[in-house]
């Protein structure tokens, strides 16, 4: 198995791990930034710690593998390789995860859920929540990186390659605001560029 040690070894050697002032896709402030497609851009990388995820659900009869866009994507092609099974993915569609491109999940199919990083968790609650509109049954959720400090409860077993306790501020309590520190804008966007205030 591999130890968070050597996971986030494996981050680091990729500098997937970023400090700063960040802003992130759940709108909450953070010192701390992993950019995960840092360490994903590597399949071999990917490889190694989507077979991690994999080794720790191998005796679950796992039937399918699911993530959201777009590095869940990425996770669960290779999770589902690793585990023998197939292999979707969830998107937004008008604000709301759903299933397209004629992904099905039959009734009963037991389901591992992955994702990349971890904050507030609401994207693995709405792939869950597809999952079982579809009549799927999760089983468990594997992630890369759980930077909730363990507060996030998704009811199911959770795997998780790393945990950081990295604190996260709402913008009014932000004292990295309050000191003036610029704020760089990263998550879904794609984009790094200082945010104006």
């Amino acid at each position: 198995m591999l130890s968070e040690k050597e996971v986030l070894h494996l981050l680091e050697e990729t500098q997937a791990v970023l400090h700063g002032h960040f802003l992130l896709t759940s709108g909450l402030h953070s010192p701390m930034y992993v950019e995960k497609f840092n360490v994903l851009q590597h399949p071999a990388y990917t490889e190694k710690l989507c077979k991690e995820i994999a080794a720790r659900y191998a005796n679950d009869n796992i039937e399918l593998v699911v993530g959201p866009t777009t590095g869940g994507i990425l996770l669960a092609h290779e999770t589902g390789k690793a585990l023998g099974t197939r292999a979707i993915f969830t998107e937004r569609e008008n604000g709301k995860m759903t299933l397209k491109r004629g992904f099905q999940i039959p009734e009963g199919c037991r389901v591992l859920v992955v994702e990349d990083i971890v904050t507030t968790g609401g994207s693995v609650k709405e792939v869950m929540d597809v999952v079982r509109e579809h009549g799927g049954n999760v089983i468990g959720v594997g992630l890369l990186v759980d930077r909730s400090g363990g507060k996030v409860d998704f009811g199911v077993r959770t795997e998780a390659l790393l945990h950081l306790d990295v604190p996260t501020f709402k913008a009014e309590n932000c004292p990295l605001c309050h000191d003036g520190v610029e704020l760089t804008k990263r998550g879904s966007t794609g984009k790094n560029n200082p945010v104006k205030k």
